[in-house]
């Protein structure tokens, strides 16, 4: 069975949005599918590791097209390949209306039309059984939706997030008429599609009220991050925060609390180190720095996926941070179910009761505190400093086996060839 994957991440890109499509297509073919993934040129990701390259069999048929964006324009992608950049939002306020009100859904719409005539080419001559969008950028959903319409064939529209309802969206201030198109875009993409695919259980209750069949499949965990590579754990107490970290997400109540466990305790000053890998928006660099943590605070940027990795399994504690916004329980971050593996104490802070919460009590790997509690933030980190001091500071995973690519991808073969059952 053959599939066509629409994808605007793929290696070179770095980042979480390609880890998931990347791994899918690397074990479908175990499972009796056939992918054939149509990406993009000639663009220059914000964001990009090489490294994903060699995960790309040679067996595997990769279509491209070039694509043209406004935002090459209007921001800063072609001069500054690895720009240093949270979530997909400018500085200027004036830059983030134009592109949250000109472009709908996203910059990237300028590549549907192509695309769709690309594609139908190619549909023409070569035997497809189900087309599988992914988004964001969800532009690539509008592609799908229209080679449906044109196609006697099955479509799959994977969210790996929300999109009317994505929480940096504010930030673009979109007016009212913009807020509906891209509603009505949404509707269509649920309605239209034969099966919906996402990656938590909240999020699949909130499709279901539009769209006919909603499955979830989440995010996980592949080979790499099993590795054991004899690797020596830091002897600070070190807490670890892996990923992009955007305003929304800046969790001011443990900088503070942090800051008045190291006035109390000078023991507790001397062994913490906040380590941060990948990009780090400046409303947090301004909470560290008025919690007087810079000496104990270290901003690695990016990383490559496996250096990443490598950070992951040398931290004493790992952190986990929820966005503070309305519908925060359906995040699950794709960094999680990496976390799961390294075999060290996840602290998550965001809402107690959700999906991640549910997950952290199967696999017995962490706990999971309020945004704003500030007391259980207080034990909680006494309580694996006390144990870090002892040297005792570890966890028992279990449970975990269901989130590893391979049995996700078996999942998803299943879910594809019952369409056509």
């Amino acid at each position: 069975m053959k599939v066509l994957i629409i994808t605007y991440y793929w290696p070179p890109a770095g980042g979480s949005g390609v880890q998931r499509w990347l791994k899918f297509v690397k074990y479908f073919q175990e499972f009796g599918i056939e992918p054939v993934v149509y990406t993009v040129d000639n663009v220059i990701y914000p964001k990009e590791d090489k490294t994903l390259l060699h995960e790309v069999s040679e067996n595997i048929t990769v279509l491209k097209q070039p694509i043209w964006e406004p935002t090459d324009l209007l921001f800063w992608k072609k001069d500054k390949p690895q720009k240093s950049g949270i979530s997909n939002v400018s500085k200027s306020g004036l830059l983030s209306f134009v592109r949250g009100n000109f472009f709908i859904p996203d910059p990237k719409l300028f590549w549907v039309k192509p695309s769709v005539k690309y594609l139908q080419k190619y549909l023409d001559l070569n035997k497809i059984d189900t087309i599988i969008s992914t988004g964001p950028p969800h532009s690539m959903h509008l592609i799908a939706n229209k080679l449906r319409q044109k196609n006697n064939i099955k479509w799959i529209a994977d969210f790996r997030d929300p999109w009317s309802d994505l929480y940096y969206n504010k930030d673009f201030n979109q007016l009212s008429f913009v807020k509906n198109k891209n509603k009505k875009l949404e509707e269509a993409v649920l309605k239209n599609a034969d099966c919906v695919l996402t990656v938590s259980n909240s999020l699949k209750e909130e499709f279901s009220k539009t769209a006919n069949i909603v499955e979830v499949i989440t995010n996980g965990f592949d080979d790499e991050v099993l590795t054991e590579n004899n690797i020596i754990k830091n002897t600070k107490f070190t807490i670890s925060y892996i990923g992009l970290l955007p305003k929304q997400s800046n969790p001011s109540v443990l900088f503070k609390v942090l800051k008045e466990l190291c006035s109390r305790n000078k023991d507790f000053k001397n062994d913490l180190k906040l380590n941060f890998i990948g990009d780090i928006s400046d409303e947090v660099k301004t909470e560290i720095s008025n919690n007087q943590l810079n000496e104990n605070t270290n901003f690695v940027g990016y990383v490559n996926h496996n250096k990443a990795i490598e950070y992951q399994k040398k931290a004493q504690v790992l952190l986990l941070l929820i966005p503070n916004i309305e519908k925060s329980k359906g995040i699950l971050t794709g960094k999680l179910f990496e976390y799961l593996t390294a075999k060290r104490p996840i602290l998550a802070i965001g809402p107690e009761e959700g999906d991640l919460s549910e997950i952290l009590k199967e696999t017995n790997s962490g706990i999971i505190v309020d945004f704003d509690d500030e007391k259980k933030i207080s034990s909680e980190i006494l309580k694996l400093y006390n144990q870090y001091k002892e040297g005792s500071l570890k966890v028992q995973s279990k449970n975990i086996e269901k989130y590893h690519r391979k049995q996700l991808s078996k999942k998803l073969a299943i879910i594809i060839k019952s369409l056509h059952s």
